[in-house]
């Protein structure tokens, strides 16, 4: 007969758990699993990762602090001064050179315009005023000589003494209040106070050549346009500028 099936008493080893299972689709995730996070653990969902833009601003960040522990500079404002590249007008170290506007189509424009010229009156200092308003290659001029590309819009006021670029209606106005601005005029001729009587203080007149009209005639060659004066039959007034511009 068949013995009859019987249970072994052999008891089996217990089976050894399985391994630990690793999900990963692709190899994208293997650099964030290798990489520690900040607290010393490699988590998949929690590194954190730092941008282009918070790595450029926190070196600029540490490149300003360490300039500003130089005992040379007070504050990272003192470096950008001095790298800061000096705008100058040649040829007017002996005056106060004021591009400004006496139109009223702005009137923050034209009051800031009115106020810078009349703290710089009291100086009693020679002063230089171009008006935009009255000569158009004064806006030409301007931008040219800050460097300024194409038909870029221009903050007036602006004011050059000695021949240094100081900046706007605020800038003036500040060191007015400091008393800055005087040290800076200080070093300039006086001037005798008084409305011209050519001109009656608009610094221009109409021109000698054309009256004004833009147009000259010669017999030779008829009607030509005038090139003594600007786009409004004006030119300098000879008694307030020596020199033409």
């Amino acid at each position: 007969m068949w013995l009859g099936r019987t249970k072994s008493r052999v008891r089996s080893h217990d089976a050894s758990p399985p391994p630990p299972k690793f999900a990963c689709s692709s190899f994208k995730d293997i650099h964030i699993l290798l990489s520690e996070d900040d607290s010393g653990g490699a988590t998949l969902g929690t590194t954190r990762k730092l941008s282009i833009c918070h790595r450029t601003r926190s070196s600029v960040k540490s490149l300003i602090r360490s300039f500003s522990h130089l005992p040379f500079l007070e504050n990272a404002a003192a470096v950008e001064d001095e790298l800061r590249p000096e705008i100058r007008i040649p040829g007017s170290g002996a005056t106060i050179v004021v591009y400004f506007t006496s139109l009223r189509v702005v009137r923050s424009t034209f009051e800031d315009c009115k106020a810078v010229r009349s703290i710089l009156r009291a100086f009693r200092v020679p002063i230089d005023e171009r008006d935009l308003s009255m000569d158009a290659s004064f806006a030409e001029e301007l931008q040219r000589i800050l460097g300024f590309a194409g038909k870029s819009k221009l903050m007036l006021p602006r004011v050059f003494i000695g021949g240094r670029y100081i900046g706007g209606a605020e800038e003036v106005r500040c060191l007015h209040e400091t008393g800055e601005l005087k040290k800076y005029v200080e070093r300039l001729p006086r001037a005798e106070l008084g409305t011209c009587d050519t001109c009656g203080g608009y610094g221009f007149i109409l021109c000698i050549e054309c009256d004004g009209s833009r147009k000259c005639y010669s017999e030779k060659a008829g009607f030509k346009s005038c090139t003594l004066c600007n786009e409004n039959g004006l030119i300098r007034c000879p008694s307030c500028f020596s020199a033409p511009l």
